[in-house]
């Protein structure tokens, strides 16, 4: 799956000159967290977060009134305090990389670049919606957790025992927590009875670490 799957691509920006009330209240007409910030062209030049904008505001060392903070505040622009070292993704890069990059660097969100031109914003929301398919949330089913060896065949041989059950794989996916040549394999299998389920992988020495109807 590639970033421009998941992308969103009803896209909203602001100048650099905007007010930041006005900017805080723009975002929150959109329902969005973060706004890319274009010049004039509409080349990117920076970014700001929800949280930019609600920080916004003199020292609290500050011996200025309430009344000159509040003119001040009103006078500030997004360019003075938007982030111009901007992390962005390109259209085509595969969703873990974006999802790498956000971990990485400590961000919610990405702009999404097609060479020079902005083409989208990927957040953290859409990788979290992409985690919930990939491990068949919303789906019911019998939920494995396995600890099992890094070695070839292991998976064909768990599959290759689901499939002679006739059950219905929904959900795979494999996780490493620590270094080593253990994993933890998570399946979701529909039309098998737990207790069958978890006997054919005993069988095959695939052990069992958690399993529950979900």
């Amino acid at each position: 799956m590639l970033v421009k799957d998941r992308m969103t691509v009803t896209l909203y920006t602001i100048k650099p000159e905007m007010p930041v009330a006005e900017a805080l209240s723009f975002m929150r007409q959109h329902k969005v967290r973060r706004l890319p910030v274009v010049d004039k062209k509409d080349r990117l030049i920076g970014i700001i977060s929800e949280k930019d904008l609600l920080y916004a505001s003199p020292s609290p060392a500050t011996s200025l009134s309430v009344y000159e903070v509040g003119y001040l505040l009103s006078k500030l622009q997004v360019k003075e305090i938007m982030t111009k070292d901007i992390a962005t993704i390109s259209l085509d890069a595969p969703l873990e990389e974006a999802a790498r990059i956000m971990v990485d660097r400590g961000v919610g969100g990405l702009p999404v670049m097609d060479k020079d031109k902005l083409v989208g914003i990927i957040t953290e929301t859409d990788v979290f919606k992409t985690t919930l398919e990939l491990l068949g949330a919303r789906d019911a089913g019998i939920r494995l957790t396995l600890a099992v060896a890094d070695k070839p065949g292991t998976l064909s041989q768990i599959t290759g025992a689901i499939a002679a059950l006739g059950g219905d794989i929904t959900t795979l996916g494999t996780f490493y927590s620590t270094p080593g040549d253990k994993g933890l394999l998570l399946i979701k299998v529909k039309g098998v009875p737990k207790e069958t389920l978890v006997k054919a992988m005993e069988a095959i020495q695939a052990r069992v670490t958690d399993v529950r109807n979900v």
